[in-house]
């Protein structure tokens, strides 16, 4: 696969991951529940599969750390984020955390882009200087 297309299907899984993540927090579904039901979604096909799948397992196993990691940098309580940009930014952590492979401009730009598209009006704003701040903690 092209790295250019390999690249659209890593930013369409990260679309996906976002909407699963916003699920979770909305109707508290599990691991198995988000897979179960994005595998059925015709737009998984056109995803980087395995990508989508190993994030969702590692953000459900880690969102207590990962939250953590947000609440002691956020400048306000985790609880009081928006549910897109909670998800948003769960993402944008552990690939910080988990994924080294990725350069940590890509992982605050594909999160920018996310928060452009899902989120609040200036919610992108946020994402970007909090994941700057994590880059430097946690790079």
């Amino acid at each position: 696969m092209a790295k250019s297309a390999s690249a659209g299907a890593r930013s369409r899984a990260r679309d996906l991951i976002v909407q699963a993540l916003y699920q979770m927090q909305i109707a508290g579904h599990d691991e198995a529940e988000l897979t179960e039901q994005f595998h059925e979604r015709p737009e998984y096909q056109r995803i980087d599969k395995d990508y989508f799948d190993d994030v969702i397992a590692g953000i459900c196993k880690h969102t207590v750390a990962l939250e953590e990691s947000i609440d002691e940098l956020a400048d306000r309580p985790i609880s009081q984020l928006d549910p897109v940009e909670k998800g948003i930014l769960l993402l944008g952590f552990y690939e910080l955390r988990c994924k080294p492979d990725i350069p940590y401009k890509v992982v605050i730009n594909e999160s920018v882009n996310l928060a452009k598209r899902f989120g609040a009006v200036d919610g992108h704003k946020y994402i970007n200087a909090l994941l700057d701040r994590a880059a430097k903690k946690l790079r």
